[in-house]
């Protein structure tokens, strides 16, 4: 199999950037309806008493029937303030953190009317970031199975299930003395605690 059909994250668990190493060609779900206790608006980083949930509003809150690609991002509250400050207090110990803070900061600012937009936005610094190397397109319509070849990974990673049976890669986290390492969490914990070396650790390669 060379094709991978995966839903859009919001700073994407780990293990979703994992696979994306794995394939030559990636296709990104916009046409399905939004899902709610999804990545697709939240994302996990380790805070010293454990994992934090940030999440995205929604105009209409979560239990909308829209198209993920029709999502809109509500800017009722502060949220955006908040994500810097937990990310402030996650990970201003860790190595890379000030490296790649500025662009983190400018991707949670940005004032994006779409979910969806938001999240590409964020893919596509990733990519650079991690040197991904696969090409990738946008569905063009809603497919509820794909065929043999095509690898359906759509919501195979949710918050329910997102640290178990999932990545065992290992490196240092900022709080492992406290909570004990946090496999898989958001690929921002990755990068600020291992810089450029998340693309080999991704990757597998030496």
């Amino acid at each position: 199999m060379s094709t991978l059909v995966i839903e859009s994250q919001y700073f994407g668990v780990i293990d979703w950037y994992k696979m994306l190493f794995a394939f030559s060609d990636v296709k990104i779900e916009q046409c399905d309806n939004y899902q709610k206790m999804s990545f697709r608006n939240r994302c996990v980083v380790a805070g010293a008493g454990g994992p934090v949930s940030l999440s995205v509003p929604l105009e209409n809150g979560r239990d909308q029937q829209r198209m993920m690609k029709d999502t809109r991002i509500s800017y009722a509250g502060r949220w955006q303030a908040e994500h810097r400050r937990t990310l402030e207090s996650c990970y201003s110990r860790s190595p890379f953190y000030e490296y790649y803070r500025d662009d983190v900061e400018r991707l949670i600012d940005r004032r994006d009317i779409f979910l969806l937009d938001k999240n590409i936005a964020i893919f596509q610094w990733l990519q650079k970031a991690l040197n991904l190397p696969a090409n990738w397109t946008m569905t063009d319509t809603y497919l509820k199975s794909y065929p043999p070849e095509v690898l359906d990974k759509r919501d195979a990673i949710v918050p329910k299930n997102y640290q178990h049976g999932f990545s065992s890669m290992r490196y240092t986290q900022v709080f492992e003395d406290r909570i004990g390492f946090q496999p898989n969490l958001s690929i921002l914990d990755l990068l600020f605690c291992t810089g450029s070396a998340a693309q080999k650790l991704l990757s597998g390669s030496s």
